[in-house]
């Protein structure tokens, strides 16, 4: 098996520099409790803002010099997972890290809700968006976390590209990117080769496009391993011929490849991690 060494994804870094700002995370249960770690003049000023950690509060706390000195984030009742997501959308760029949360909240899910609500689609964009980052505790295994946000962005990114560059040939970049960065094996039937392996339906779906209907059958692993087949449905979106859908449905047919963009992504997480098996994807 090949490993791969990754960057850190783009909105974490893998260690606190002296700068980073305080984020202080709190359910009303937890704040009620008490925020020992907060300065008694903090207390005071969140206090006058209304502060009762309700779901997306959040109070902008002010440090030396006029440069903010933390961040308090409400979770409400502590049940979103990703609920960390609305406080990173808005943070402006810089380093962050998480001087306190609840303790039934795990570091991982923090993470995840920062990448999430951090993610801009800026494919299209000469000036590309400076996410707030979040340091990464040794303990929490950064790698791993950084992998699953990596996933997640090309998962997202594939699904926000328009239809007219989402192509089939597109997405069978994606997957032959990924096959020689992990050293998987790719093989790929297009076309009338369809027909010849029995691939019937896919053609018929994808014949009257501009790009040739394909099958990527992906292959990575030990072979003596478990056996693990991933399927995602590719149907990249067409946009001209008859409009027979009622309402507003057309306008979101472009996600009809979500299904390969999840498999992908899913692909990318068994292959980073390493894991004890044989993978077969499937994205036709």
């Amino acid at each position: 098996q090949h490993e791969r060494s990754l960057s850190m994804h783009a909105a974490f870094t893998a260690s606190a520099p002296q700068d980073a700002v305080p984020v202080y995370l709190f359910t009303e249960e937890s704040w009620e409790a008490g925020a020992a770690d907060l300065s008694a003049g903090h207390k005071a000023f969140a206090e006058a803002q209304g502060f009762k950690a309700g779901a997306g509060q959040t109070v902008l706390l002010a440090g030396k010099d006029g440069a903010l000195g933390g961040v308090l984030f409400g979770l409400g009742n502590g049940q979103d997972a990703l609920g960390v997501a609305a406080l990173s959308s808005g943070l402006p760029a810089g380093a962050y890290r998480v001087a306190d949360r609840p303790k039934a909240m795990s570091f991982a899910s923090i993470a995840a809700g920062w990448a999430d609500g951090a993610y801009r689609f800026d494919a299209y964009l000469n000036e590309k968006a400076l996410p707030p980052t979040l340091a990464l505790d040794a303990a929490d295994d950064p790698d791993a976390l950084s992998r699953e946000a990596d996933a997640i962005r090309i998962l997202r990114d594939m699904v926000n590209t328009p239809a007219g560059d989402m192509t089939p040939a597109a997405i069978h970049g994606e997957v032959s990117a990924m096959a020689e960065a992990f050293g998987a094996t790719l093989e790929a039937a297009i076309g009338d080769e369809l027909l010849k392996q029995n691939y019937h339906m896919v053609p018929a779906v994808g014949r009257a496009a501009t790009e040739a209907p394909r099958m990527l059958e992906l292959t990575w692993g030990d072979a003596k391993h478990p056996e693990l087949a991933i399927v995602g449905k590719g149907v990249a979106f067409d946009s001209g011929g008859l409009n027979i859908k009622t309402g507003d449905f057309m306008r979101i047919m472009k996600k009809d490849m979500g299904g390969a963009a999840h498999a992908i992504a899913l692909a990318r997480l068994v292959m980073g991690a390493n894991l004890p098996v044989h993978l077969k994807l499937y994205v036709p």
